[in-house]
């Protein structure tokens, strides 16, 4: 029987998080095969924290199948949890082989949500759903981290068919086995530094290869929109707060302030827009850092406001 690509899933919000279960649900049905590993609680704000030298629980939630009513007999499907950092799951997962815990499925795309709360300017160095599908592609692995971008409600179901179109897109790049996956070729598989290779053909390959992450936002309420905007400035005010006997801080944010500067995301999506924002795996200093002029051209939109890199209409292909 002939299935759709294969994916590997994960998050921050646990294994129990609804937004999971929405993704698995209508993945699963459209007929990709899934890995799912996912920390076993909440591990939100935890950026790319690791956990060193401590057993972390490995436990099989295939009890997941009865409970989202998914189809025993259809695509294959694989359900794991790790007490551990949503990094620990996605290092876990690719490290050991998807061979051995989930053999028959090896992945062409990770993807890492669907997240409560927005994951956006700032927040994409601290969040750990974005974190997650960093580490993958660190390790080779094209990815997308997925937010829904409000804490007011919890309908995951907002946006679905941006978040669809745009994991449909992606495979359409992602079409085959990731072409170093676990960096084999170290620093030498970076094929979007070819300078025969127009302007979109690049940034296909930096993405192809793990190089450049895709994030996307759904907005409280969609007007139908969609845009590919850069980063914008987000401030946190009053973060810190002293218990009465002076022995406990917590660290939160009394209020938040969104510079209104216009197309970013922060903007864009208080104005009703699924934003998808491309973003950089590595450090700046890194050989594998892309330039500013693939950075530049992973921005521009076509007429439905996604990537027009991920068109691969003959007027777009180069």
């Amino acid at each position: 029987m002939s299935w759709r690509e294969p994916i590997f899933l994960t998050n921050d919000d646990g294994i129990d998080a609804p937004g999971l279960h929405h993704l698995i649900q209508v993945l699963h049905q459209r007929g990709h095969p899934l890995a799912i590993l996912a920390p076993a609680h909440e591990q939100s704000a935890s950026a790319m924290r690791l956990t060193l030298q401590k057993g972390l629980e490995f436990s099989d939630r295939s009890d997941l199948i009865e409970t989202l009513g998914l189809d025993r007999n259809g695509a294959p499907i694989y359900i794991h949890s790790l007490a551990g950092s949503p990094c620990d799951c996605t290092i876990v997962a690719i490290d050991y082989g998807f061979e051995n815990w989930a053999p028959m499925v090896r992945p062409q795309l990770c993807v890492s949500g669907i997240n409560r709360g927005p994951n956006i300017s700032i927040d994409v160095i601290h969040s750990g759903t974005v974190s997650a599908a960093r580490e993958a592609a660190l390790y080779g692995l094209p990815s997308i981290a997925l937010s829904l971008g409000t804490y007011l409600h919890e309908d995951y179901t907002i946006g679905t068919s941006a978040i669809f179109e745009l994991i449909d897109r992606a495979l359409s790049i992602a079409n085959d086995k990731p072409p170093n996956l676990l960096r084999t070729r170290g620093s030498q598989q970076n094929d979007w530094a070819d300078p025969e290779m127009d302007i979109q053909q690049r940034v296909r390959s930096a993405f192809r290869n793990g190089d450049l992450i895709l994030n996307l936002n759904t907005p409280v309420e969609w007007n139908g929109e969609v845009e590919t905007v850069p980063l914008g400035a987000r401030w946190y005010h009053g973060a810190t707060e002293l218990s009465e006997d002076g022995k406990f801080f917590t660290v939160g944010a009394a209020s938040i302030e969104d510079e209104p500067l216009p197309r970013t995301d922060c903007s864009s999506l208080m104005a009703g827009s699924v934003v998808i924002s491309p973003l950089v795996t590595w450090p700046q200093s890194h050989p594998l850092n892309i330039p500013d002029v693939i950075l530049q051209a992973a921005l521009l939109q076509d007429e439905d406001g996604y990537p027009a890199w991920l068109n691969l209409s003959p007027a777009n292909d180069g």
